[in-house]
């Protein structure tokens, strides 16, 4: 994900023009103009090479007028990053709803995706909102749908100095899976993720951290990459992933990551890690309701699978059905080579079936 730029030239003046190439030239940003003279002016007086990395242009009556210039950055802000709003109530959230179909509705504080929906139609939003109408004390985030395949960014700062980072990839996404209750999921953490396949996310994410504040600790970070490449992230939170996500950044660097985290909290401490191994983990999810009657293929996978698994959560008959998307169980798997835990944790799921009887 680039950086948004915004830079105010009234005219396009010599002197100003080699600030504006300066900022155009930069990597990383996407710089957006705002002036007072036609685009098509101002854009004839840069370089061809700016012109190209120009993300947009933006006119105003007035470059000193204090009102109009935070409404052109709106509507740049409009163009380029994922719109929301934040509902106190029924009214603004459909008047958001009418604009910005599809979206995702949640609660601005949560975790687990629990309480988050698609909203595809506003008679499905309208629905939602008669049963649980915002308030101001109890507010609705709605945000634009982003479309894509979706990651984690895990990391750990010291200092004010980003200093460690996972990545991890979910099939299919959180969103998808509590939308079906069917699906067992899983999460992998790639051996190789220093490559170009994740540059964008590894120059964003310690950009996000650090205009967020982030001085010492461990942050979870949700990124999508869009089907047009691009990436796009959907939330920061200043703590330590959930999902055993911890387990398997653990599993992977041959570490414990809770005391880690430990030593990061309490004393600024953090050794980092040489990521050794491609971990993941396969979240066994029971079909129907009620309890856990039986536990399908567990000697079929031990078989197939068995010198992989370094960790696992067998569900127990009369267990009761999980009130969260990770299910009623969960194993997990090591190897050296991520495509050997990729093709194991897809073949887990094709071979473990949790059966639940009221």
């Amino acid at each position: 994900m680039d950086a948004s730029t915004v830079f105010v030239a009234p005219f396009g003046l010599a002197s100003t023009l080699r600030f504006v190439e300066a900022a155009a030239a930069r990597d990383g940003s996407r710089l957006t103009v705002i002036g007072q003279e036609p685009s098509g002016s101002f854009a004839a007086k840069l370089s061809a090479e700016s012109r190209a990395r120009l993300a947009g242009y933006e006119q105003v009556a007035d470059c000193h007028d204090v009102d109009a210039l935070p409404e052109a950055v709106r509507r740049i802000a409009g163009r380029t990053s994922a719109r929301h709003h934040l509902a106190e109530d029924a009214r603004s959230a459909m008047a958001f709803a009418r604009e910005t179909l599809p979206l995702v509705a949640k609660p601005p504080a949560g975790a687990g995706a629990k309480d988050t929906f698609r909203v595809d139609e506003l008679a499905d939003l309208e629905s939602w909102l008669r049963r649980v109408p915002p308030t101001p004390d109890r507010p609705l985030l709605l945000e634009e749908g982003v479309q894509g395949r979706e990651f984690s960014f895990d990391s750990v700062s010291i200092g004010g100095k980003h200093v460690f980072h996972s990545i991890s990839e979910y099939s299919p996404t959180p969103l998808q899976v509590m939308e079906s209750p069917w699906i067992q999921w899983t999460v992998l953490l790639p051996r190789e993720i220093d490559g170009p396949e994740y540059a964008d996310i590894l120059a964003a994410g310690p950009r996000v951290l650090d205009v967020l504040g982030m001085h010492s600790g461990v942050t979870h970070m949700e990124w999508f990459r869009r089907h047009d490449a691009s990436i796009a992230i959907s939330e920061v939170a200043a703590r330590p992933p959930g999902a055993q996500f911890s387990s398997l950044i653990s599993w992977a660097h041959g570490i414990d990551f809770y005391r880690a985290w430990a030593e990061v909290s309490v004393f600024d401490r953090f050794e980092v890690p040489e990521r050794k191994y491609a971990a993941g983990a396969a979240y066994l999810r029971g079909q129907g309701e009620g309890r856990v009657a039986r536990v399908h293929g567990i000697e079929r996978a031990r078989e197939e699978l068995g010198d992989l698994v370094v960790e696992a959560k067998i569900p127990r008959p009369g267990q009761p059905k999980a009130s969260s998307y990770e299910g009623e169980g969960y194993v997990v798997l090591r190897h050296p080579d991520t495509q050997v835990v990729r093709e194991g944790l897809q073949r887990l799921v094709q071979i473990l079936q949790v059966e639940l009887a009221v």
